[in-house]
């Protein structure tokens, strides 16, 4: 599974609903929180489950829905969704404001209650949440850590800048956490979606931090962010290369060795083992 690009699509919204899997995102997310006002929660419950519901509903991408926080809130928001016999194509949960593995717990046992297990995306947006990461990525039914700046930036009182520093070391904990529990990291959002070159500036520090993917609020960020996170021709190439000669270098008995005047050791064959697992999942650019 690959998760590049998530694309948040308001739940009250059916004909974006069913439009989302065009944008060529990885995970799609049908919003039944933030998006959606208040007075609007019963209308988008009934939408997002129409749509999960019909047999026509078949994209090949992941298909996720945002329940809202409380264990009040998603309760009922899974009871609308799972009110009658029909099958749903729902594949993973978001939880927001999650700030212990006790949050997630609580939303995994509401969807065993609905037929089984699946995958849960806990979304890391308040200062409680951000130190509670590591224990949050090693809760069972977590799938995913995501990482929410502008929330935790509004909890700090912090003011967002363009380079970001308000937020680096929670943005740091969050992927460190995931590789630490081996679970993937999602990256936070960029709300000006019109700024593309703001966009890629901002993805390029996500893969350097080592996020598997970003969050996107408009199909537009879709493509971007994708290109981001698939590795270059150059990169595969340079891959395959360290990879075989590892090869070589383990039929010879030799621990160590180089490619084109660089020694390779252990990290820069994790590294390119990453990369061709990235290509396979999601291809490569030219």
């Amino acid at each position: 599974m690959v998760r590049r690009s998530v694309l948040f699509t308001p739940g009250d919204r059916p004909e974006m609903l069913r439009k989302a899997p065009g944008s060529g995102a990885d995970v799609i997310v049908f919003d039944l929180e933030d998006a959606v006002s208040p007075d609007r929660k019963l209308e988008a419950r009934a939408a997002v489950r129409e749509v999960l519901s019909d047999p026509a509903f078949d994209p090949d991408c992941e298909v996720c829905v945002r329940v809202n926080a409380s264990s009040e809130a998603f309760g009922e928001d899974l009871a609308a969704l799972f009110d009658g016999d029909s099958e749903l194509r729902l594949d993973s949960v978001m939880l927001p404001k999650v700030e212990s593995p006790a949050d997630v717990d609580a939303l995994a046992a509401e969807l065993e209650s609905y037929g089984g297990p699946r995958p849960v995306l806990a979304l890391l947006e308040s200062a409680a949440g951000v130190l509670a990461a590591p224990a949050v990525a090693a809760a069972d039914a977590t799938d995913a850590v995501v990482f929410g700046a502008e929330d935790l930036s509004a909890d700090l009182g912090a003011t967002r800048t363009v380079e970001g520093t308000e937020i680096l070391y929670a943005r740091q904990r969050v992927v460190l956490a995931a590789a630490a529990h081996d679970c993937e990291a999602i990256d936070t959002l960029v709300t000006d979606f019109g700024n593309d070159d703001r966009l890629r500036e901002d993805a390029a520090v996500s893969v350097q931090l080592g996020y598997d993917g970003k969050l996107a609020i408009h199909p537009a960020q879709v493509a971007p962010i994708n290109e981001a996170f698939t590795p270059s021709a150059e990169e595969r190439e340079w891959a395959e290369v360290v990879l075989e000669a590892k090869r070589e270098a383990d039929e010879a008995g030799r621990g160590v060795f180089e490619v084109d005047g660089e020694m390779i050791d252990a990290p820069l064959i994790a590294r390119a083992e990453r990369i061709l697992e990235r290509t396979r999942a999601g291809g490569s650019r030219e």
